[in-house]
């Protein structure tokens, strides 16, 4: 299992600002302005803007009555007026966010071949995204989202 360290929520953009101090050489620069997913994702390489709707489209399938919104300049899916789940673009990967506690210890064998660490899961540009498996994880996220808020 690799662990790693995410400093900030950024993301590597065409035509972006100066590039931050960043531990994984990955290049990430300024933060989005965009104002919409579909503004968010326009601003990516044809590559990963590919990657990033499959994984918006995932979402979506898994959890149809979540809502979309951006929040800390990332993509995010709403549900019962809460934070569900985040998703962003890298310059080498995107990412799935939080990724933390019950939910974590409940997918910790089929997480282990995927990069993650403190709440992010990274699947790298150029390989498959693992539609079943970010399914599952998304809908646990659900149920567990719901019943916080009947508690």
């Amino acid at each position: 299992m690799q662990r790693l360290r995410e400093t900030e929520l950024v993301m590597q953009r065409p035509g972006a600002g100066s590039t931050t101090g960043d531990s994984q050489g990955d290049g990430m620069t300024n933060r989005s302005t965009a104002t919409s997913i579909d503004a968010y994702i326009a601003e990516f390489p044809p590559e990963t803007q590919e990657v990033l709707r499959e994984l918006r489209a995932i979402v979506k399938s898994a959890v149809p009555g979540a809502t979309e919104t951006m929040s800390y300049a990332i993509p995010t899916f709403d549900l019962g007026g809460r934070h569900l789940v985040f998703f962003a673009g890298y310059r080498k990967h995107v990412s799935l966010y939080p990724i933390i506690g019950a939910v974590e210890e409940a997918f910790a064998d089929e997480l282990a071949p995927h990069k993650h660490g403190r709440g992010t899961l990274q699947f790298p540009l150029g390989q498959p995204l693992p539609t079943d498996l970010i399914g599952r994880i998304v809908t646990r996220m659900a149920q567990e989202n719901v019943a916080r808020a009947t508690k």
